[in-house]
């Protein structure tokens, strides 16, 4: 393990270094540097890519790979963009090397003369050949010029092309044809766009609640709901806002966290932490030990614990507080629709609009149960207290293990048969910990005694975690990466970047799946539309390809593609019609529409 976490320590320190050095250099000049009214010019950015590195743009989406200047006396006309070193698709291009970029300018009529500067902008954001990228850099320069001689009455700068504007060759590479032509101008997302991503993540969020994902916290929240039916207003409002509070609190923290991974210059998606083993096991421990407590195997109690001050405990406000936590952890593995194309939009912003993004995704998912909070009188509709509610508890613990064992399958997915051995094994010495805190952690006992078995349940699940959960290196798991075929779907193949390039260029009818086995949503839209044999037989008449992408462990390739639709999670569709647009599925589909995208193949 020491050796291990010394590794992973100098890998990083590596990768930072590299981060150091492995920055694109730009230097920016106009020619010519004196210029009478009237007279043009031209902004030329010339950057140079380090080996290794590459720069993406998807034409028309100029958000973070422009070339921008402003001053008072000049009228700037339009960027062009340099021809892309590799044209993957008409939807992405890539830059490899020195590239130039040129932008057109007249000085105005009224011009005076004398010294002025232009206060240059370039922003772009590589990545390494390998799929991490770098965030977003911007270099800001200001180029002195000089106007000389009178104003004089001159023509507006016309509509301009590359033949007119360059007077050289950028780089040798394939020349974008005319339905490719770069847009005008960049243009930074206006406040209208911003609003409508806003919107969608909120909505997002609130369609959360439904998704199979979050349905195993619910119950849990649903008992605490049943005890609260019979309670105060003001009890009920602040069970409602601790609640509240959890989630606030567990998405603010995981936007602070995929900032810093950001800012270290790795692609992070929603969900990532679901391909980490050991965020899994943590989850996995939690519920399995909620599941006992839901068959009363213990309940919480502080060693020394007396009646009285027990039964003055039973407020339970803190109970929201993490039943709040728990639904955004086990939230992350699902993208709900809408959420998914706000989060591609959020996880390209600043860490401020990161922030905000989460925190009303948080809020979306907070308020079906802050509206509770705040109207008590629609819980009147629960039954008074009765053996019901033991029935429906001990229901609801069933429903957590059946989470449980969900998280089991993503640990054999990740890590192999003899792995999960020694989690089942890990899972019941934490059980028999659960019990023996529970049977021997009563005020009936004395001080001592419950100290006694409070510090040896520690031990046990300690001691076990050690001697069971180490993850085994990738090269000790005797697990290999598995084809499509070998993960069940029959007919699919594996995907990679370059087999989607070569059947689109072939012209044949594509449709791309990522999905992941800690992705519930991605799981009941396997079930109940993808696999079935209605779908077998659409795909089938219409001879599509289908390419299937596994995204249970971290992959930068599927992550990267994904990012080229504004996406940032699975499930995620995409299907290729030769001589259209791809055509991008919402998170929850359904068979009649897979058919009527299907009828456009001819």
């Amino acid at each position: 393990m020491k050796i291990r976490n010394k590794l992973f320590a100098t890998v990083l320190l590596l990768l930072l270094g590299m981060s150091l050095w492995a920055a694109a250099s730009v230097q920016i000049s106009i020619q010519p540097e004196s210029m009478k009214p009237g007279e043009k010019g031209i902004l030329k950015a010339v950057m140079t890519i380090p080996k290794g590195m590459h720069q993406t743009y998807v034409p028309g989406e100029n958000d973070y790979f422009y070339l921008d200047a402003k001053n008072p006396n000049l009228s700037f006309g339009a960027t062009v963009y340099p021809a892309p070193t590799e044209k993957i698709s008409a939807t992405e291009w890539s830059y490899h090397g020195t590239i130039t970029f040129t932008k057109p300018f007249i000085v105005k009529a009224t011009a005076k003369p004398g010294a002025g500067k232009i206060n240059a902008e370039f922003a772009y954001n590589i990545c390494l050949d390998s799929g991490a990228c770098e965030p977003p850099e911007t270099v800001n320069k200001d180029i002195s010029f000089t106007v000389i001689g009178e104003p004089v009455a001159v023509a507006p700068l016309p509509e301009t092309t590359e033949a007119e504007v360059i007077e050289e060759p950028i780089i040798t590479a394939e020349i974008p044809t005319t339905e490719e032509t770069i847009p005008s101008e960049p243009t930074k997302p206006d406040g209208q766009n911003v609003w409508k991503f806003l919107l969608m993540a909120f909505l997002g969020g609130l369609i959360l609640n439904v998704m199979p994902c979050v349905l195993p916290v619910l119950s849990i929240k649903a008992m605490s709901i049943v005890k609260q039916a019979q309670e105060d207003k003001k009890q009920i409002l602040k069970h409602s806002m601790a609640y509240t509070m959890g989630i606030l609190t567990t998405f603010i923290l995981m936007a602070t966290v995929i900032i810093v991974i950001k800012m270290t210059g790795e692609a992070v998606g929603w969900g990532f932490q679901f391909q980490n083993t050991g965020f899994v096991l943590f989850l996995l421990s939690l519920i399995f030990v909620f599941a006992l407590s839901l068959f009363d195997v213990f309940l919480i109690n502080a060693p020394g614990m007396s009646a009285s001050t027990k039964a003055s405990s039973k407020g339970g406000v803190s109970g929201s507080y993490f039943s709040g936590i728990f639904a955004v952890l086990l939230a992350t593995p699902c993208s709900a629709p809408m959420l998914g194309t706000a989060l591609g939009f959020a996880f390209v912003q600043p860490p401020v609009m990161i922030l905000v993004f989460f925190t009303l995704i948080g809020l979306g998912l907070a308020l079906p149960f802050i509206l509770l909070g705040l109207n008590p009188k629609w819980m009147k509709v629960i039954p008074k207290p009765g053996e019901w509610m033991n029935i429906f508890k001990e229901v609801m613990g069933f429903l957590l293990l059946g989470t449980a064992v969900w998280l089991l399958h993503v640990v054999f997915q990740q890590n192999g048969g003899n792995y999960l051995l020694s989690v089942l094994i890990y899972l019941v010495f934490l059980g028999f910990a659960a019990w023996m805190y529970g049977r021997f952690v009563r005020y009936e006992y004395s001080k001592t005694t419950q100290w006694i078995f409070t510090v040896l349940a520690i031990i046990v699940i300690a001691g076990s975690a050690y001697l069971f959960l180490p993850v085994p290196d990738a090269s000790l798991q005797g697990e290999t990466a598995q084809t499509a075929e070998m993960q069940g779907w029959e007919g699919w193949q594996t995907f990679s970047p370059d087999l989607v390039k070569e059947l689109v260029d072939q012209g044949e009818p594509v449709f791309v799946d990522f999905g992941a086995k800690w992705c519930m949503t991605c799981i009941t839209n396997e079930k109940t539309v993808i696999q079935t044999a209605a779908m077998e037989e659409a795909f089938a008449a219409k001879k599509v390809q289908l390419i299937h992408g596994d995204y249970t462990k971290k992959n930068p390739e599927i992550q990267a593609f994904m990012k080229q639709f504004g996406r940032a999670g699975v499930p995620f569709y995409v299907l290729y019609v030769p001589g259209q647009e791809p055509k991008l599925f919402p998170e929850i589909i359904t068979i009649p529409m897979l058919k009527a995208a299907l009828e456009e193949i001819k």
